[in-house]
């Protein structure tokens, strides 16, 4: 590796991955406790009325209702992935939750939710 690959390798390990903070779609990042350790510019925006970036230190199940923090529980422990689709205000939203690993070793869960057309195609592949 060239001394500029090292720096930019660096400066990606120091600054985590970029790409992350500007990517369009909401990425919420806990830990094994619940403890939301990241999230991007999508997800604090999508926040904001819970404190966006303030979001960071406190528990994931204090920004769900009721309803759904028993659920995101169990899905915790059992590590499982937890992909749906929701209809709210307009607007339809894929919510792709699952756990994630450093080091081959489970270290929390994170949740991506991705804005859906209303009018998005579908395509069968087998068909085609």
């Amino acid at each position: 590796m060239n001394p500029k690959e090292m720096h930019e390798a660096d400066k990606i390990e120091e600054d985590g991955h970029p790409w992350v903070m500007e990517f369009p779609g909401a990425i919420v990042v806990c830990d094994k406790d619940g403890v939301i350790i990241d999230l991007n510019d999508d997800a604090a925006a999508m926040f904001a009325d819970k404190g966006g970036m303030k979001l960071v230190g406190s528990v994931i199940f204090d920004c769900h209702p009721e309803s759904c923090r028993a659920k995101l529980k169990a899905l915790m422990k059992s590590r499982q992935k937890n992909i749906y689709t929701i209809q709210k205000e307009g607007r339809r939203e894929l919510i792709f939750q699952t756990p994630w690993h450093r080091d081959g070793q489970y270290a929390g869960y994170l949740e991506l939710i991705l804005e859906l057309p209303l009018d998005m195609p579908h395509f069968n592949r087998d068909r085609e």
